[in-house]
């Protein structure tokens, strides 16, 4: 990814009158109308006549423009929308399950008028792309991950950032890895949210919430360029740091 996208709000304008967010909501919702429309466009001049499909490449233009959040907000409501129509059952299963991935709040008249208007078996092919688009990507996910979430210690552990923490413009796999190294927000049990961790693709250290991740990455996906970084971090060689520590972190 190269650029930054307009903040896609993610709450109901309910909710943002409640938080006094309103100007949010407003211009998010206009650029997920935007997105609707140019979905449309992308289906209807890519799509191939002599084979009733669209081509190759048809949701490439919108994802440079929008980006994946916001394709992917835009597309998992048009399929809430769909689902309550006559058609609804032209969709497979599990391009609704995918839907699900993606929370949209409901929204009213809102929602209605960000759901893509198009065939849905076309509906269903540009969100076939826009899953591959996506995997080309090479990101970390939910797949990668061992365990339970909610029951894990993070504490010593390689942990998967939610990629929707990130700025796209920084959607790699080297951004997405990290090493768990103290915090009260590494106990499932604790109250406290912060996890001080270390990026393996870089060696930033930072703080996150622990919901910034997604989980403990499985070890046998881990890379050779992360493998280097976590040993060299978890090595008994390393000399030892004697600043100060605030919540299970030295500070330098």
């Amino acid at each position: 990814m190269e650029a930054d996208f307009l903040y896609l709000y993610p709450n109901s304008r309910a909710e943002a009158r409640r938080q006094k967010e309103t100007q949010m909501h407003e211009d998010s919702f206009r650029e997920n109308v935007r997105c609707a429309r140019a979905i449309e466009q992308a289906v209807q001049e890519h799509f191939d006549e002599s084979s009733g499909v669209l081509k190759e490449g048809s949701a490439q233009s919108v994802l440079e423009e929008f980006g994946f959040k916001r394709v992917n907000f835009v597309l998992a409501n048009s399929l809430k929308e769909l689902k309550k129509s006559a058609c609804g059952h032209l969709v497979s299963d599990t391009i609704y399950q995918w839907g699900q991935g993606t929370f949209v709040p409901p929204d009213g008249k809102y929602n209605y008028c960000y759901a893509v208007d198009t065939a849905a078996q076309l509906l269903e092919g540009f969100i076939g792309q826009v899953r591959e688009a996506y995997q080309v990507l090479g990101l970390f996910g939910l797949e990668h991950c061992v365990g339970k979430r909610h029951e894990q210690d993070f504490k010593d552990k390689v942990l998967v950032m939610n990629p929707h923490t990130l700025r796209e413009s920084f959607w790699s796999p080297k951004n997405m890895l990290w090493y768990g190294e103290g915090g009260f927000g590494c106990s499932p049990e604790s109250r406290g949210r912060a996890v001080y961790a270390t990026c393996l693709g870089d060696g930033e250290k930072t703080r996150w919430n622990r919901d910034d991740f997604l989980g403990v990455l499985d070890e046998q996906y881990l890379p050779d360029w992360a493998r280097e970084k976590l040993e060299e971090l978890r090595g008994p060689n390393q000399e030892p740091n004697c600043g100060p520590v605030a919540d299970g972190f030295i500070m330098q």
